[in-house]
């Protein structure tokens, strides 16, 4: 009885640490969803939306940016083909997501259920910001997205019902958006400082553009994943294409 007693008091134990430790991964990069979540909402206000409209956008949809543009889309009368459209060229780049995310280390079909539906942009890089010798729980992932997802909502509802009380007319708030990625992507060159990979990204974005401007980031995302895999595929060639410094070359390589 003794041992079964210690089992389940060392389980719960790490069940806890897992969770704090999830939520101290999340904060970081989490907080900055919350701006985000209020220009979200200040829009779903100043749009003519009820204040409940902002929960339910961010339950159905829960996708940042095609939540706002969600909102353009049902206000234009866009009909189910063009959103159809829209979304999987906004959303496309979650196909390159979940080829790495670590979903198989949850245990339950409905932990691996929500994780699947959860899985944001926010969530995917704390993730691979991680360190990699630091294999994550199930548990931990959970928490993860779970915090992300009550901090989106959370803001939401709070954006949602300041902005039914201010006037007409603000405008920027969508400005956090671009502020979050700026963010995500610094916290992602801290992990690897490989200075090829954003130089890359803008040369392929850069050759999105001069294809077809409007479909740009699908473009831009095809090529990306492309020289990617060919860097997975071929150390040779990834060897000379990494631009780091030779102590970061070391950290890299584990020396």
């Amino acid at each position: 009885m003794e041992g079964n007693s210690a089992e389940v008091n060392a389980t719960a134990t790490s069940d806890r640490s897992d969770i704090a430790a999830g939520i101290r991964q999340t904060l970081p990069v989490g907080m900055g969803l919350i701006p985000l979540g209020l220009a979200f909402g200040l829009l779903i206000a100043q749009t003519g939306f009820s204040w409940w409209w902002a929960p339910i956008f961010s339950f159905v949809v829960y996708a940042g940016s095609m939540e706002f543009l969600a909102v353009g889309l049902v206000m234009a009368h866009t009909g189910l083909l063009g959103c159809a459209v829209t979304s999987f060229m906004v959303n496309f780049r979650h196909v390159f997501y979940g080829l790495t995310f670590p979903r198989d280390r949850i245990q339950s079909r409905l932990g691996r259920a929500y994780s699947t539906y959860a899985l944001t942009d926010e969530s995917y890089a704390i993730v691979s910001a991680a360190n990699p010798a630091e294999k994550m729980s199930g548990r931990r992932l959970l928490t993860i997205q779970i915090l992300c997802q009550l901090l989106w909502v959370g803001s939401g509802i709070v954006g949602a019902l300041t902005g039914a009380a201010l006037p007409e007319g603000i405008r920027g708030a969508e400005f956090a958006l671009v502020a979050l990625f700026t963010v995500l992507a610094m916290d992602a060159f801290e992990t690897s400082k490989d200075w090829s990979l954003p130089l890359a990204a803008i040369v392929c974005t850069l050759v999105g553009w001069l294809i077809n401007p409007n479909q740009m980031l699908v473009i831009g995302l095809l090529m990306y994943f492309g020289l990617l895999l060919l860097r997975v595929w071929s150390p040779r060639v990834d060897r000379v294409m990494r631009m780091t410094s030779a102590s970061d070359q070391r950290v890299t390589e584990g020396e």
